[in-house]
C-alpha cells in the first residue's frame, strides 16, 4: 500500500505487547477535585464517598480542597495552593472531578482549579494520559450539563475519560446528617463509576507516554531536530 504523505520511519505499527499494563509496585494514585467551598458541600461529600470506594479497591486517594485557591491570573504560580494542586497533579495517575451545577454549568470554583492546571510543560500536557471519572451534584432535578462540559475539558486535556458518569439529583436529600451518602440508585452509580475508573487506571498506568505518543508530534520533533543539527551557525 502506498502512503506517500507519511514518513513511515516515524510510524511503527503498534504491537500488542507494547500496550499491556505495566506492573507497578505502588497502588493506583487517584486525585479527587470538587467544586464548592460551602461548609456542607455536596460535591465534597460525593468525592469523599467516591474516595472510600476507591480505597476499598486498593487505590491511594488524595483530595484537593479548593478553599484559598486564588482566581486564575490573580496570583503567581508560586502561590502555596497553586503549588499544592500542581504537586498533586504530578502525583496522580487518575482523577475524579465532581462539580455542582450552577446556572446550567460547572461551578466557577471547579473551573478555577482546571484553569490553574498548566496546559503544557515541555510540550506535554500535565493531564495527558491520566484516567478521569466525572460526577456532578444538582439541587434540583437530574441534569448532565456539568458532566458534559467536564467531558469536553477532559478530552481537550488529553485525558482517558471513562464512558460512565454520575449525576446526583436533589443532592440535599441523598446524604445523612453525618455526611454519608444513603443507599440509592445514585449511590450504586457512583460505585459503578469508581469501579470502571479503577479498571481503566489499572489498564493504562505506566503506559501514558506510549499511549499518547503521536505521529504528528514525532514528525514535528524530527523536523526541529533536523533544523537544529543542520543549522550553519549557533
Amino acid at each position: 500500500m502506498s502512503l506517500p504523505n507519511i514518513d513511515l520511519d516515524l510510524l511503527p505499527t503498534p504491537e500488542f505487547e507494547q500496550v499491556q499494563a505495566k506492573v507497578l509496585t505502588h497502588p493506583p494514585r487517584i486525585l479527587l477535585l470538587y467544586g464548592s467551598n460551602r461548609e456542607r458541600s455536596y460535591s465534597r461529600l460525593a468525592v469523599l464517598e467516591a474516595g472510600r470506594i476507591l480505597e476499598h479497591f486498593g487505590a491511594q486517594v488524595k483530595i484537593f480542597h479548593p478553599k484559598g485557591l486564588p482566581l486564575p491570573e490573580d496570583a503567581e504560580t508560586s502561590h502555596p495552593k497553586v503549588q499544592e494542586l500542581h504537586q498533586l497533579l504530578a502525583w496522580a495517575e487518575g482523577m475524579v472531578w465532581c462539580s455542582p451545577e450552577r446556572h446550567g454549568s460547572m461551578s466557577s470554583i471547579f473551573k478555577a482549579q482546571i484553569d490553574w492546571i498548566p496546559l503544557a510543560a515541555g510540550a506535554i500536557r500535565a493531564t495527558q494520559g491520566k484516567t478521569l471519572a466525572l460526577m456532578q451534584v444538582s439541587g434540583g432535578s437530574q441534569s448532565f450539563n456539568a458532566v458534559n462540559q467536564m467531558r469536553i475539558l477532559g478530552r481537550w486535556m488529553r485525558m482517558i475519560t471513562i464512558p460512565n458518569q454520575s449525576s446526583i439529583a436533589k443532592a440535599f436529600l441523598e446524604f445523612d446528617e453525618d455526611g454519608r451518602m444513603k443507599a440509592s440508585s445514585y449511590y450504586d452509580r457512583i460505585v459503578d463509576v469508581m469501579e470502571e475508573l479503577y479498571k481503566f487506571t489499572l489498564l493504562t498506568r505506566g503506559q501514558s507516554a506510549y499511549l499518547t505518543d503521536r505521529y504528528s508530534e514525532r514528525k514535528e520533533s524530527a523536523a526541529e531536530l533536523s533544523k537544529r543539527v543542520n543549522q550553519k551557525s549557533i
